[in-house]
């Protein structure tokens, strides 16, 4: 293609299904150049020609974008999505999408928003507005629960901080002094002891999680395939050792580590090789 040679359109990344989909991400390097329908040529000549090529291959130009939502948001046409939440430290997103969109979303086999994950890099779970809203509503239940037990505060502080957009200890303990004395009803020293309070919260909780990971087996630590971040998560979910982790289900392990399911099953399978290993001795005996 011209405008690829030419070092005007940058391929950023792909995702494909072979011999059935794929997804490839440009950028424009020339604001000049519109750089999907430069791809796709007049009436799709340049993207059918690719197809043709592929032998019926679909393939979807997608805007690439450094805004990480937006880019999830491009890569999971031709659905409209109607909110999206972004979680960094998860390196995942909860889409929104109506139910005329939700079956568009997810694609034939889940194809659509795999092939999207794996363009963008990021865990994409798909929810409709009950499912949103009932996950909304169990998160401010939980950073309620936190803040009371914590925090030491009643219901109605409890949820003077989640209505302010706080719903976790690191926030309370950490943002500027200013943000949290706009709180209406906040002066200065409540601040500062909901602060105080919240540091030692997160301090006597660090050393609950090294207690934990030091209990954790040594087979775990060096399981191929694990971070010692990835370490970390597990022994602050009660996995301490190979047995405890085969016997997680993918999705359980993926909403603890946030690893892709074809990660999170080829670790399973590897705690689970111990199981196989002895059962064959015992057989071979």
């Amino acid at each position: 293609m011209p405008g690829i040679e030419q070092g005007l359109l940058e391929i950023k990344s792909c995702a494909r299904d072979a011999g059935s989909r794929a997804k490839i991400a440009v950028l424009s390097h020339d604001k000049r150049v519109d750089p999907i329908g430069t791809c796709v040529g007049v009436r799709g000549t340049r993207v059918n020609g690719v197809t043709n090529e592929l032998a019926g291959e679909r393939v979807d130009i997608v805007l690439w974008s450094e805004d990480p939502a937006q880019f999830v948001i491009g890569a999971l046409a031709p659905a409209n999505v109607s909110s999206i939440v972004v979680d960094e430290e998860r390196h995942a997103m909860d889409v929104v999408v109506d139910e005329e969109n939700l079956a568009i979303a997810i694609g034939r086999g889940g194809q659509n928003v795999r092939l999207a994950a794996e363009l963008t890099g990021w865990k994409i779970n798909i929810l409709d507005a009950a499912e949103s809203a009932h996950k909304q509503a169990s998160e401010v239940d939980a950073s309620r629960a936190l803040f009371m037990e914590k925090l030491d505060v009643d219901e109605e502080i409890a949820d003077l901080l989640i209505a302010e957009g706080f719903i976790s200890l690191e926030q309370v303990a950490y943002v500027p002094l200013e943000e949290m004395l706009e709180i209406e009803s906040f002066d200065e020293d409540t601040v500062n002891e909901l602060r105080t309070r919240a540091k030692d919260a997160l301090l006597t909780m660090e050393i609950v999680n090294e207690e934990n990971v030091d209990r954790v087996a040594l087979q775990l630590h060096e399981l191929s395939g694990l971070t010692p971040e990835n370490v970390n998560q597990l022994a602050a979910s009660g996995i301490h050792s190979l047995d405890d982790l085969a016997d997680l289900a993918v999705d359980e392990l993926t909403d603890i580590t946030g690893q892709s399911e074809d990660e999170a099953t080829a670790l399973i399978m590897k705690a689970r090789a111990h199981w196989f290993t002895g059962e064959t001795a015992s057989q071979a005996s």
